[in-house]
């Protein structure tokens, strides 16, 4: 174990619940000065466009999903602080392990922490983002393929955790999720709420929760800062190649009834399927076509939006 820890606070039976049961656990991260209000306004600045979404939506409690992407314009990395912080957006800076070195050296050592804390664990594949949100916003229900881990830094949040089974979730809604490459458009109810576990996360909490677990989230009134870390381990990628294999049976060929085994003959066979599938025009087209940027920030009045006018 390194001499300085990230988790500040891990029980006797974290071990045993990480990954498998939701889990809140403290942390230190949120002291380092990558996470500063300085070191993210840095940040920002030099961002990759490629790399950030900028998404504007609707106000809590809205029944209706609103969704638009935007652009930062000109605005420098303290001036779209602040312009979050008075909008309803949030920004999220993907891939911020491959963007930055620093965040990469945090990531790497994270998981080497997690690695000895939890007997050998070691993904294939994992990244990070930092996901930057105004005191009014929300992430609407939906559910992710890889694993999740969610790292509080500034702000509070609230975060429902639902069952990670029927009705909460279903195989075919899995399937397309991979297919489609949307996660919220999953149908929810006001009622599962009521089957949900709720965990008011503030800076230097963790929280962890089963795969495909859906969640939604809402900011509690303060500016949010998270970062996101997404992780793949080889059953999570037997999943997911089973997940798409389906998919492509049930939309493409008419299927109904597919097994859900992830070794074997049948499951090589859908992997084998879903390897040659995933290239072609069909598969291509059922992806979701890149998003229209509808505004940007205005340089002039931040927090206000600037509407731009369609290609």
């Amino acid at each position: 174990m390194q001499h300085d820890p990230i988790f500040t606070s891990w029980s006797p039976q974290a071990a045993a619940l990480f990954n498998h049961q939701p889990i809140r656990l403290a942390h230190r991260l949120h002291k380092a000065a990558i996470f500063s209000t300085d070191g993210l306004a840095d940040l920002i600045s030099r961002y990759p466009r490629e790399h950030y979404s900028l998404i504007h939506m609707g106000s809590q409690g809205e029944g209706k999903k609103f969704w638009r992407e935007g652009d930062i314009g000109a605005l420098g990395g303290h001036q779209v602080l602040e312009a979050i912080g008075r909008g309803r957006m949030w920004l999220n800076l993907r891939d911020v392990n491959v963007v930055d070195r620093e965040f990469s050296r945090v990531l790497d050592e994270t998981f080497a922490e997690l690695r000895e804390r939890l007997g050998g664990f070691t993904p294939l594949h994992r990244s990070a983002g930092i996901l930057i949100s105004s005191p009014s916003a929300q992430v609407y229900y939906h559910a992710d393929l890889p694993g999740q881990h969610l790292w509080q830094l500034a702000g509070k949040k609230r975060v429902r955790i639902y069952p990670a089974s029927a009705p909460f979730i279903t195989s075919e809604q899995l399937e397309d999720i991979s297919l489609h490459s949307v996660e919220v458009n999953m149908p929810y109810q006001a009622w599962y709420d009521e089957h949900a576990q709720v965990f008011d996360l503030e800076p230097g909490q963790m929280l962890s929760w089963p795969l495909n677990a859906p969640h939604r989230v809402e900011n509690l009134n303060t500016l949010n800062v998270s970062m996101t870390v997404s992780f793949v381990t080889g059953e999570i990628r037997r999943q997911q190649m089973l997940h798409l294999a389906n998919g492509i049976l049930r939309h493409r060929f008419g299927f109904s009834g597919l097994g859900h085994a992830t070794e074997g003959p049948s499951f090589w066979a859908k992997a084998m399927l879903q390897k040659t599938m995933r290239r072609t025009k069909w598969a291509r087209q059922k992806k979701t076509q890149s998003r229209q940027i509808n505004f940007r920030l205005d340089d002039r009045d931040l927090g206000a939006i600037v509407e731009l006018k369609a290609a």
